[in-house]
């Protein structure tokens, strides 16, 4: 499929996606002052049609602005408007922050029209507990919005270093109201050591009242040797007869040289091998690893991905995906942005896809990092 047809936006998700974790809806409000940022998108061929992104932030000590706006370039020549995303977070007392999501596109008349919204109101009670609850509503047929999802999340510290965090996620049901769709329990243990322990298990409503097991997530975060940190995530299903069975394992180790390079390996394990049916066992089928390189004038994030080629198990892992992004603060209080995706084609050579370039006031970006970490010190003997 050529690059020209794919929708803006996904593009759009496909560069952030890449670029690490994104932020979700604030729970707090940051209140650290206010700045904007501009981009466009596209491709050094022209095969993809380009794209503008202007993001701007407004923050005080109660509430958190941000407005993320999107334009495409038009037969004629000049950006029209695409989408908007309005995000405010205000804190209502000292223990409530609500934040509200809203997702506007446009109309075959290139009106703006709201095409959903989010909203989260957090809790903090006492002892440590907090209320989360979230709803997603759409617009109906006459521009109404209609509550769609509705998510409730209880958090309590059961004892020192346990939190024990029970979700419900409830949907929309024949009689006009809301029934009870997925649960998940979870519990993590924070030890001394800095050993982090988690489980989370799935259950999924079976239609009659009842609820059935669909998954359930291991995690172990825990300190090494030196600067790094290992942590591995387990999941596990329920097999053809009933019996939890792992399906998936995920390896992530970070590290941090006494420069201040930082460096991360994310190895996935399946049983779900791109174009091989049924079961072979746990198979390395996917490694990211990403190098973060600071300087006096720079700061540098190169993340590669490497992917088994399909139907090809035990031959290794291929490169498939490189995304480079580079940050150049100025005199001025800003800083220039390029972020840059490339991707193999059918012939495993790379090719750029996708060029980012912009200029940003976000404080975040602006500082550049140049401190190795600290040692700690040797014991005298």
């Amino acid at each position: 499929m050529s690059l020209s047809r794919f929708n803006p936006l996904l593009l759009i998700l496909l560069a952030t996606a890449f670029s690490g974790p994104q932020p979700v809806l604030a729970q707090t409000a940051t209140g650290n002052g206010s700045w904007t940022s501009s981009s466009e998108q596209g491709s050094a061929d022209g095969s993809i049609n380009p794209t503008r992104t202007t993001v701007s932030h407004a923050g005080s000590a109660d509430r958190d602005t941000d407005r993320t706006s999107v334009e495409r370039l038009g037969p004629d020549g000049r950006y029209i408007p695409y989408s908007d995303t309005e995000k405010e977070s205000v804190r209502i007392n000292d223990t409530t922050v609500r934040t509200v999501e809203k997702t506007f596109g446009r109309d075959a008349d290139g009106r703006r029209t709201l095409i959903q919204e989010r909203q989260e109101e957090t809790r903090s009670l006492t002892g440590g507990a907090r209320q989360v609850t979230r709803t997603l509503s759409n617009p109906d047929g006459d521009g109404k919005l209609q509550v769609v999802q509705r998510e409730v999340e209880d958090s309590k510290l059961v004892s020192p270093g346990v939190m024990v965090t029970n979700t419900t996620l409830m949907m929309p049901d024949l009689n006009g109201g809301f029934s009870a769709a997925v649960r998940t329990e979870g519990r993590e243990i924070r030890s001394n050591d800095g050993t982090i322990e988690s489980t989370k298990t799935t259950l999924i409503t079976d239609g009659t009242g009842g609820w059935k097991l669909s998954e359930v997530r291991e995690t172990s975060s825990k300190p090494g040797d030196g600067n790094v940190r290992t942590k591995e995530e387990r999941v596990s299903r329920p097999d053809a007869d009933g019996k939890l069975a792992e399906v998936e394992r995920t390896v992530t180790k970070q590290s941090q040289e006494s420069s201040g390079e930082k460096h991360a390996t994310v190895e996935t394990y399946s049983t779900n091998v791109p174009g091989v049916a049924g079961d072979n066992g746990l198979q390395l089928v996917q490694r990211e690893t990403t190098v973060q390189r600071s300087s006096a004038t720079s700061k540098s994030t190169v993340r590669r991905v490497e992917q088994a080629r399909p139907g090809a198990v035990g031959e290794g892992l291929q490169l498939t995906q490189e995304a480079i992004d580079i940050v150049r603060p100025n005199a001025s209080g800003t800083a220039e942005q390029t972020r840059t995706i490339l991707t193999t084609d059918s012939n495993g050579r790379m090719g750029q896809v996708w060029v980012d370039t912009g200029r940003t006031s976000d404080p975040a970006a602006v500082t550049v990092d140049t401190k190795a970490p600290v040692k700690p010190a040797s014991n005298a003997k």
